[in-house]
This record gives C-alpha cells, sequence and structure tokens, in this order.
C-alpha cells in the first residue's frame, strides 16, 4: 500500500453534525451518567482490507483526542438559539478521551468499537466514519479526472433541479439540504460542494449538517434527532413499549418547539404512529424518512395527520435515505402539492466520484448495560449483538423484519 500523508483528516471539533450537538445536550441534562457502546460496520466489499487502515485510524484518533474548542466555536454554539449556556460550559472543558476508544481488527475487517459514559463516547461516530472514509480514498487513485469527473456530476445535478423549477407551476418548492460529512470524499471536496450549491441554487438549498463549515460558510446547520438517541430510551427505565413516548417527550421539554422533527424508523413506521398521537402531532413540526419505501412511507404520514385532523400542509416531511438528486425529485413531484418536503442528501453529494462509496455505520448496540436496536423498514438496515434482545423487541412492536 502506497505511503499516505498523515495530514489530520479532523480540522476542528465543530466538524460535526448538529444533531450530535442536540442529541449530546439533551442526554447531558437527562441521563449524564449513562453508559454506551458502538460498533462500526462496513456494509459492502471495500476495494481493500479496512483492516490495513488500522495504524491510521489510530493516529488520527490521537489527533481527535488532542483537540478542543476554541472560544469562537463556542460563541459560535452559543448563538444558536437551542443550543443553552450550561452546554456550552460543558464543551468548553471537553476532552475526547483515548481510552474509550479500541480499534482493532479481525482478518480483513476493522473494528472499531467507543465505550464508557454517553456523553463521552457519542460524539466519536461521525469522526470515526469520516476518518476511515478519507483514509480509505487517500490510498485509491486521485488523479484530477476524479474531481473533474465529480464537479461534471455536480454541475448535471444543479441543472437538474433548475429544470424541475422551471416546470413547476405551482405546489411547494423542492428544498434541499447537505448530509454528506460522515461520507464524504475529502473535506476540502465536501466545502467545494456546499458552497457550489449555495451559491449556484440558493432559492433551492438549505443548508448543512456540518455544523464547521456551515459557520464558515454563512449557512443554517441542519438537523435534529438521530436513531441512537431513540435507542438510548429502550434502557432508560421506561417500559420498553413506551420508549419512543418518553424519548418524544424528553426532547419536547429539551427544546420547546425547536428541534420538532421526529424520526420514526427505530422500530418501524407503524409502530412509530401508534405513539405519534395528537399531543406530539401537534407539538412537532413533522416527520424523518430513514428507511423503507419513502412514498408509502409518505402517504402513512399524511393520513395519519388527516385522521388526527391536522392539515398535511402545515407540517413537513423530511426524507433522508440514500437519496441523490433524481429520486428526491421524483419524491418532490408525488408529494409537492400536498406537503412541503426537505430532503437530506448525503453520499450522493459529497463522495459522487468514479469510485464506488464505502457504505459505513457506528451504531449504538448497548446502553445502560443492556442491548439496544433499531428495526428498520429497510432490508439490511437493522443492527444488534443480541439475538435475543432483536426477537424480544419485534415481539413487543409486532414487527415482522
Amino acid at each position: 500500500m502506497p505511503h499516505v500523508s498523515a495530514t489530520p483528516v479532523v480540522r476542528s471539533l465543530l466538524e460535526n453534525d448538529l444533531y450530535k450537538f442536540t442529541m449530546w445536550q439533551a442526554l447531558l441534562h437527562r441521563h449524564p451518567g449513562a453508559q454506551a457502546s458502538y460498533a462500526f460496520v462496513c456494509r459492502n466489499q471495500p476495494a481493500f482490507p479496512l483492516a490495513s487502515l488500522k495504524a491510521e485510524v489510530e493516529a488520527q484518533l490521537d489527533h481527535l483526542c488532542s483537540l478542543a474548542f476554541s472560544l469562537e466555536e463556542l460563541d459560535y454554539l452559543r448563538s444558536l438559539r437551542f443550543i443553552k449556556s450550561d452546554f456550552v460550559d460543558f464543551l468548553s472543558i471537553f476532552r475526547f478521551q483515548r481510552r474509550f476508544i479500541q480499534v482493532s481488527v479481525d482478518g480483513d475487517q476493522l473494528v472499531i468499537r467507543a465505550s464508557g459514559p454517553i456523553v463521552h463516547v457519542m460524539g466519536f461516530e461521525v469522526f470515526v466514519l469520516y476518518i476511515v472514509n478519507e483514509l480509505y480514498y487517500r490510498h485509491l487513485p486521485a488523479g484530477p479526472e476524479i474531481l473533474a469527473a465529480a464537479r461534471e456530476r455536480m454541475a448535471t445535478k444543479i441543472e437538474l433541479v433548475r429544470a424541475d423549477a422551471a416546470a413547476a407551476t405551482e405546489g411547494h418548492p423542492f428544498l434541499f439540504m447537505d448530509f454528506g460529512l460522515r461520507r464524504r470524499y475529502s473535506g476540502a471536496w465536501q466545502e467545494a460542494v456546499v458552497g457550489g450549491f449555495a451559491q449556484a441554487l440558493p432559492a433551492h438549498f438549505r443548508g448543512t449538517s456540518n455544523v464547521y463549515l456551515a459557520r464558515k460558510l454563512g449557512l443554517a446547520p441542519s438537523g435534529t434527532m438521530a436513531h441512537e438517541y431513540l435507542q438510548a430510551y429502550q434502557a432508560f427505565g421506561s417500559r420498553l413499549r413506551d420508549f419512543q413516548k418518553h424519548a418524544l417527550e424528553d426532547w419536547v421539554q429539551e427544546y420547546r418547539g425547536d428541534l420538532g422533527i421526529a424520526l420514526t424508523d427505530v422500530v418501524g413506521m407503524d409502530a412509530f404512529l401508534a405513539d405519534f398521537d395528537l399531543y406530539f402531532a401537534k407539538l412537532f413540526d413533522g416527520l424523518r424518512h430513514d428507511s423503507g419505501e419513502p412514498i408509502a412511507w409518505g402517504e402513512k404520514a399524511i393520513a395519519h395527520y388527516r385522521k388526527l385532523r391536522i392539515d398535511p400542509r402545515t407540517k413537513r416531511l423530511v426524507f433522508s435515505d440514500a437519496l441523490d438528486i433524481p429520486r428526491a425529485l421524483a419524491i418532490h413531484r408525488h408529494f409537492r402539492d400536498r406537503i412541503p418536503c426537505l430532503f437530506g442528501i448525503g453520499t450522493d453529494l459529497t463522495n459522487d466520484t468514479p469510485h464506488p462509496s464505502l457504505n459505513i455505520v457506528m451504531k449504538m448496540v448497548a446502553c445502560g448495560g443492556q442491548s439496544v436496536a433499531k428495526l428498520s423498514d429497510s432490508p439490511g438496515k437493522t443492527h444488534c449483538e443480541d439475538a435475543a434482545f432483536l426477537a424480544y423487541l419485534r415481539k413487543v412492536f409486532n414487527h415482522g423484519g
């Protein structure tokens, strides 16, 4: 394998997804003593064994654990209406602890596991993913033709959005945002992509989940909650059947009207809607789709709002499951006259090059000394290390899997 520069991948602790900060704050306030474990998984076949990256990943994690938030970064976080002063004070003294994350190999597989207090280990996830991803692409051919092809593909996406907008005569506008930090080709390329879309499509591009880039480029940081937040509530002492309601209620109390998009697929859309009664449907601004067939999911959401006598046009659907621009536009055209939609697009924005992309995740697998799980509505996205708990969760929520 060729020599690769040890140039740091992580530029700032602010270079994390916004929903990491929002979940971090909520869990610090309500469950600061909880212990959790996260495990790295590659779901597809890489071009070479990821185990060969072990030494480089170790060095990058050492660098990550040397970083601290700057005063200017803390002031930026404090300026966000929903970020509370005591959380920023906590971040002012926060350091990632190297002892809470271990890297090993199992044959060709790269094994990364973070275990410890949830408020110390939950932040590792996104950093680990884009460290592994960027190191991986540093080992693949990186001639000028790679980014030239990526720029050409980006230009095609811009023209597709413009053409759709020109053809539309009514309905809600097409709006999308960047969710591509964790699987980006590189930090420099993500910055070029986000800046390029913001400049070319100001009426359609609604910001980025990357807080560092949002601050640098003067854009809106985007995001609310992820699966790990709801999964953690499977271990927080309430009856398992009630964990979603407990998690949503704590979110409402933490943010009191801000960050009002609820994630629906931790135990499947049907089980979510059974818990998402009139109280929550009025308090939350909308719902986020991250697994299952998107049109069917959206139709269920609209039907649920109508059943509760809520006008769907006053809510929003956010789609974020393996999207590209053509797929997002097709979903938008289906719903544009009936409910506002927003599209969070990740890998297809920040890593659409001639190289096939990695499908890597780092999921919470345990909390509070017990297993936790996500029951996905898409095959292959369910992840749990405890078959007995997974079977029990399916039974409780009548999820066929």
